[in-house]
């Protein structure tokens, strides 16, 4: 008689390279029809499986995580941040948790240039004249942007992906400025100019970038005091988490003209994102997509199974484990 697979149980419908693999090592649970559960429902779905894989967006509080059954060793989440998890929670019930860091840098500096260009140039409103059949021809002063080539760039959080995002906005010959936890080291920061403070970067930034994770620090980061602090016309992005940004001081400042335009990929509270942000013309939305491509998306899958299977089929230490502060 074969040796049981390990029970994993999928909490979303992941892409269906993702599927095969984790059905193919595990005893695999899937969600084809994506249905969304509550703590109830996951506790009851989630009996007699060893481990979790799990998306940004599952509330993997601790109410949720109480309630699991004590068969669950291991949450592995499809996605870097993993602010959804009450990592104390888990590590109380004696629970593992892993990211999937390093696989989604490129996809998402990507996006946050297209926020970043997108905004600025009035995408938003050229794409919606023409699909409205309102684009009567050119004209001198339509849709006349801000540039970008050559202007001051400030990045709040200098990880991987901020990193990233300088190297593409080199390519348009931007000034970097960076604020971050510590200073990089010269090879990383390529001669951006480091500011201990963020508060001190911001009369700097023409584009304030966001690439900072979303912590009891950064929580509403960008708020009204901070913005007025940025220079009249400057462009805000948002490509890390919603809730860095203060929703009512940054819809405030786009309806005032303080800040020419923004482009949000990431939303506080998403789906059920700030109705105020509908009507602006000048705010570049996009729905959570930074990390939507086939390779990306598939690679952040596999890193969450190379760590299942470490821990699940090999009796080791998941690469990418996630411990709770101290």
């Amino acid at each position: 008689m074969s040796e049981r697979k390990p029970r994993v149980f999928a909490t979303r419908h992941f892409p269906s390279d993702v599927e095969a693999r984790l059905a193919a090592s595990f005893d695999a649970v899937l969600n084809p029809e994506d249905r969304l559960f509550d703590s109830a429902a996951l506790a009851g779905a989630t009996r007699g499986c060893d481990a979790i894989l799990c998306a940004a967006g599952d509330a993997m509080n601790a109410q949720a995580i109480a309630s699991l059954p004590e068969s669950v060793k291991m949450i592995a989440t499809f996605s870097v941040g993993y602010e959804h998890i009450d990592v104390a929670a888990a590590a109380k019930r004696g629970i593992l948790v892993s990211n999937t860091p390093d696989v989604l840098t490129d996809a998402t500096a990507d996006i946050t240039m297209l926020c970043l260009l997108g905004a600025a140039r009035r995408a938003h409103e050229g794409a919606t004249m023409l699909r409205g059949h309102r684009w009567v021809g050119w004209s001198p002063t339509q849709l006349m942007g801000v540039h970008v080539t050559g202007k001051r760039l400030g990045i709040l959080g200098m990880g991987r992906i901020g990193q990233a995002v300088a190297d593409r906005a080199r390519a348009f010959r931007m000034t970097i400025h960076y604020s971050n936890r510590s200073r990089l080291p010269p090879e990383l920061e390529k001669g951006a100019i480091f500011h201990a403070d963020g508060d001190g970067m911001l009369p700097h930034c023409d584009f304030l970038s966001i690439n900072a994770p979303l912590t009891p620090a950064t929580r509403k980061w960008v708020n009204r005091e901070r913005i007025a602090r940025l220079p009249k016309g400057a462009v805000v992005v948002n490509t890390a988490r919603g809730g860095v940004v203060d929703d009512e001081a940054l819809i405030a400042a786009l309806k005032s003209g303080h800040l020419a335009a923004a482009g949000l990929d990431v939303f506080d509270g998403e789906p059920r994102i700030h109705q105020g942000y509908y009507d602006l013309e000048n705010a570049f939305l996009l729905p959570h997509m930074g990390s939507a491509t086939v390779e990306t998306r598939n690679a952040m899958g596999f890193r969450a199974l190379d760590n299942l299977e470490a821990y699940l089929l090999r009796g080791q230490t998941p690469p990418d484990q996630v411990r709770a502060s101290s």
